[in-house]
């Protein structure tokens, strides 16, 4: 079983505008609803490929029974700590003459010290329980009033247990966690989060793989730099990789890092090394950018691109 955190859960809508023009009244032309946080696209990611997840976060109010209540039409095992206030919705709009996505993401709701201390204690019961979480994933933002440290004290609980944890994060959350004297098994930042951690604004292949060796040798197993369209770089034990893609039609990227995320999961959850696993992830991810709804994949897309990904050793 593998465990995934959503600690900002959030009722996702995608939109599709003709032409979104600034400043004047726009016609949505459909909208879709589907259960959203970074956590539970990873989640969705797993089932699809035949694992099972089961996932854990904060939900609050109306938006949050409605998390709940599409999770389990999906058939996806769901264990939330209810707070106070209302789950966010996040809203993503598709320019269909632009082909161009814009985000508006809502802060969430508040939490408390106390609400803090629950969901550490939830997770650490699926490292104690008869069928215990092999891995744990631990994805995105949180809701005002966490600490900085919520994603390390986490961290610790997967240490002090022996269990593999995946950190998807990014700014105060991602420094705060990598400070901290446990150290996740694979993060997997963007390129944006590599500008943060390096403080370069343009990057060469070359500087993005040095990146990763720098994260790799701080003691992180699987440091994984996603590029969108153009693959992916993992620094690990067995050296330096890239995954090259083929091109595809991509009709939604929102998501495909956490069914990355989720790949990755399932290849290191079946005993795949880290190499034949950046293979397998960056075909979740690829298959991914395929299908309109955020966060899902056809298997059929993903395992024809499986055999067309190539892993080379760059160094």
């Amino acid at each position: 079983m593998i465990l995934t955190v959503t600690a900002n859960a959030a009722i996702d809508k995608r939109a599709v505008v003709g032409r979104a023009v600034p400043g004047a009244v726009n016609r949505i032309r459909e909208c879709t609803y589907s259960a959203g946080g970074k956590g539970l696209n990873v989640a969705r990611a797993i089932q699809i490929a035949g694992e099972r997840p089961v996932t854990t976060g904060f939900l609050a109010g109306h938006a949050g029974q409605y998390v709940a209540e599409r999770l389990e039409q999906e058939k996806i095992p769901a264990d939330f700590v209810w707070i106070d206030g209302e789950t966010r919705s996040c809203l993503n709009i598709w320019d269909e003459e632009k082909k161009e996505q814009t985000e508006y993401l809502e802060p969430g709701p508040s939490c408390t010290p106390e609400d803090e201390q629950k969901l550490l204690d939830k997770i650490a019961s699926y490292t104690e329980a008869e069928d215990r979480a092999e891995i744990i994933t631990v994805s995105g933002s949180v809701p005002k009033g966490c600490s900085a440290g919520l994603y390390r004290r986490i961290l610790q609980v997967g240490a002090d247990h022996g269990i593999k944890v995946f950190l998807d994060t990014s700014g105060k959350l991602l420094e705060e966690a990598l400070a901290g004297e446990a150290q996740p098994f694979l993060i997997k930042p963007n390129l944006d989060e590599i500008r943060m951690l390096t403080g370069r604004e343009t990057l060469k292949i070359e500087e993005i793989s040095e990146a990763a060796e720098v994260l790799h040798r701080k003691g992180i197993e699987a440091a994984v730099v996603s590029l969108g369209a153009d693959g992916a770089v993992l620094s690990c034990r067995e050296g330096l990789y890239q995954a090259v893609v083929p091109r595809i039609n991509a009709v939604n990227t929102v998501g495909c890092g956490d069914t990355m995320v989720g790949g990755f999961a399932v290849a290191i959850s079946r005993g795949e090394s880290l190499p034949e696993a950046l293979r397998f992830a960056s075909a979740v991810s690829s298959a991914a950018a395929m299908t309109e709804q955020t966060g899902f994949y056809l298997r059929s897309d993903m395992e024809k691109l499986l055999g067309e990904i190539q892993v080379r050793k760059i160094g």
